[in-house]
């Protein structure tokens, strides 16, 4: 058993072994203890996997395809014409009698005994009655009453307003943008504006530069020591914690993980080829032990005995089954169509009318008078019967 891959070859060339860089003595110590105790816990799971697989095949061969077509043929055989037939019964009990109902009862009643009547009502009498009113209210009451307001009352309160408007200007405008304009903006901009503008421009800008030029001055001696400061603890932190956690990642971890999912590679291939072997084994001893028996009372017993059967009692029962199911289908044919030619001399009988021969009945040629081809209806049949016969 080969624990480690053989170089593949490429043409007339070999390819070198592939080895992982920096691999050392703990890669090389721990790697056939390591497959060996991965193959012993892969063996087991790996038949445990194919066991499943080889059931699920047979039970999917076995009971699903077989579930599934007769589940198929139910629904296409069994409950579509059930649910067709529920469907044209539902129809026929539930929807076609209220169907029925509305169009040939509540429709015609409420169109000929309520719409039309409103509709007639409503433009012969109401429609002319309101074009009546309308005039009357408008050359009446509209009328006079805008003539008014056109006239009178639009020139009137023109009028009012332009006075409201000059005497509240008067009384409540003028008078205080007189006293802002001459009195409060004066004393404001040059007993307030005027000195804070000089004392923010020549005291408090100058100070304001002064401690800002400060601020930035020890700002940058701040940030130069805690930027030195920083630089040092990153670099102890990089020579303390870092560093060792890499080698040790880089040295011990990687080549470990590395060797353990080879491990697990190899101890699945392996586990397959002796699953495959097992299983082959089962296989052949199943194949000796029972089936070739099945197989042979299946072609020395079953067979036989099935011909018999089939050719003595199934082919006659299926040829008489096939024979009735004719003869039914054409009794089922001649009652329906006594049926139908008894509704229709029935209808024939109740309507009146002349009958029409249906496409299935012989049509029965009208009489004709002696010495003319013209058809008369009604006239007696004349015989068929040569002159020179009879002479």
């Amino acid at each position: 058993m080969e624990f480690e891959k053989s170089p593949q070859t490429y043409g007339n060339h070999q390819a070198p072994a592939h080895y992982e860089p920096g691999e050392g003595c703990l890669t090389t110590v721990i790697r056939i203890p390591v497959r060996i105790v991965v193959l012993l816990v892969v063996i087991p799971v790996r038949m445990v996997w194919d066991l499943l697989v080889v059931c699920g095949r047979a039970l999917e061969r076995i009971l699903l395809r077989p579930l599934g077509r007769a589940l198929a043929w139910v629904y296409e055989a069994v409950l579509t014409p059930v649910g067709h037939g529920l469907v044209w019964l539902a129809k026929a009990l539930l929807v076609w009698p209220w169907v029925a109902l509305w169009r040939y009862l509540l429709v015609p009643v409420v169109t000929y005994g309520l719409v039309v009547p409103v509709v007639w009502i409503y433009r012969q009498l109401l429609t002319p009655l309101g074009h009546g009113l309308a005039w009357l209210v408008e050359h009446l009451l509209v009328a006079p009453v805008c003539w008014i307001y056109r006239r009178l009352l639009t020139p009137l309160g023109h009028g009012l307003g332009r006075l409201a408007s000059f005497m509240g200007k008067a009384l409540l405008v003028w008078p205080w943008v007189a006293l802002w304009r001459y009195l409060v903006a004066p004393v404001v901009m040059y007993g307030l504006v005027v000195p804070v503008v000089w004392i923010y421009r020549q005291l408090l800008t100058p100070l304001g530069h002064g401690l800002a030029w400060l601020l930035t001055v020890i700002g940058h001696g701040i940030a130069a020591f805690c930027r030195g400061v920083w630089t040092t603890v990153v670099r102890l932190v990089v020579v303390l914690f870092v560093t060792p956690v890499g080698w040790v990642h880089r040295h011990v971890l990687a080549p470990i993980g590395r060797e353990i999912a080879a491990a697990v590679g190899v101890a699945w291939r392996i586990a397959g080829y002796i699953s495959r072997a097992v299983g082959r084994g089962i296989k052949w001893l199943a194949w000796n032990l029972v089936g070739r028996p099945v197989r042979w009372c299946y072609q020395t017993l079953c067979t036989p005995v099935g011909h018999v059967l089939r050719d003595g009692l199934w082919r006659p029962a299926k040829k008489a089954a096939v024979e009735a199911g004719r003869a039914a289908r054409a009794a089922l044919q001649s009652a329906r169509e006594t049926v139908r030619q008894a509704r229709r001399e029935a209808w024939r009988a109740l309507v009146g009318g002349p009958r029409v021969p249906d496409a299935g009945e012989p049509v029965v040629p009208r009489a004709r008078t002696l010495g003319s081809t013209t058809t008369v209806p009604g006239a007696v049949a004349a015989p068929e019967i040569s002159l020179h016969k009879q002479g």
